[in-house]
């Protein structure tokens, strides 16, 4: 029976039962979480403060460490908490909204990337005609896009879980709510939305992520005809964005492209595609990145001097 949820409330078993491993945790989460925020609020600030990160490549860098910080607020936090709660519960409402902004922010960071490679193709393939293809207009429109793409990929998840009824068990292996573990604690039979929470989140991590090597593989090929110099700065950019593209997408494969099952690892490769890559982000693109390195170094100058008057 559709939307029965005589279940108010879900337990999370959290990543250990240990509460020596839970307080060591609590401390590790806790910097990691700090460093995202404060890393990736860096590079937002940065491309706004800066005149020399003008260019549609960091206006989309600024976006994604945007969307990395709220991803990652979606469920560090309560990750963070609970290791010092003795009873790890959340509402079902509670539950159905972490849910959402989860997905919501995912699948944004999906079409940003797609959006980030779609840039670099354009940058090297066509530069001539790049500012032209690639205006403030464009940039806006592609950016709202990747909003729009986000909301409807969560859209669709939360009306699949939903309308499951949750009736027995409340006690979910997991330490966040997701499609997965929710399905399996469902009263009733969850094979085609299975099949369907398949088809909207493995198969858009799939598709993207083809169409994205594919675009660097353009990208590659195009390079034989730049001179060294151009061709090292191009495979310097591109190298970062794939390493961000792998590290995001691997694991979210891994997780969505199983129907209805769930394994004893998917919690610590929940881990690495919730916390570390938002981690991973300033620091790939900060370090391989000589202009915004630059730039940063003009910031903490510009705020040294600030704060000596």
């Amino acid at each position: 029976m559709a939307h029965m949820h005589n279940v108010t409330e879900f337990i999370f078993l959290g990543l250990s039962s240990n509460p020596e491993v839970q307080k060591a945790c609590f401390v590790i989460f806790l910097l990691l979480y700090t460093a995202i925020v404060l890393g990736n609020f860096l590079i937002v600030l940065t491309v706004m403060s800066s005149r020399s990160l003008g260019s549609p490549m960091y206006f989309f860098l600024s976006y994604l460490s945007f969307v990395e910080i709220c991803y990652a607020s979606t469920t560090a936090p309560r990750l963070i908490s609970d290791l010092l709660a003795e009873r790890k519960a959340i509402p079902l409402w509670g539950c159905m909204t972490q849910l959402s902004f989860l997905h919501f922010f995912a699948g944004t960071e999906i079409f940003l990337l797609t959006v980030m490679a779609y840039d670099r193709y354009v940058a090297i393939c066509k530069p001539l005609s790049y500012t032209t293809i690639m205006n403030r207009q464009a940039c806006a429109v592609l950016v709202g896009a990747a909003w729009v793409g986000g909301f409807v990929h969560s859209l669709a998840q939360i009306l699949l879980v939903f309308r499951l009824p949750f009736c027995g068990p409340n006690v979910i292996d997991h330490y966040f709510c997701d499609v997965l573990p929710l399905l399996k604690l469902a009263c009733s039979d969850t094979v085609l939305i299975g099949l369907l929470i398949v088809a909207n989140g493995g198969t858009l991590s799939v598709i993207s992520f083809v169409v994205l090597l594919a675009s660097y593989v353009v990208i590659l090929l195009h390079l034989r005809t730049r001179s060294s110099a151009g061709r090292r700065k191009a495979l310097s950019t591109c190298g970062a964005h794939v390493t961000v593209v792998t590290l995001f997408f691997g694991p979210c494969i891994f997780i969505y492209l199983r129907p209805s099952t769930t394994l004893s690892v998917d919690k610590m490769v929940a881990v690495f595609y919730t916390v570390i890559t938002p981690l991973l982000n300033p620091v790939i693109y900060s370090l391989r990145n000589a202009e915004v390195k630059k730039a940063m170094k003009r910031l903490w100058i510009r705020a040294m001097k600030v704060e000596e008057r």
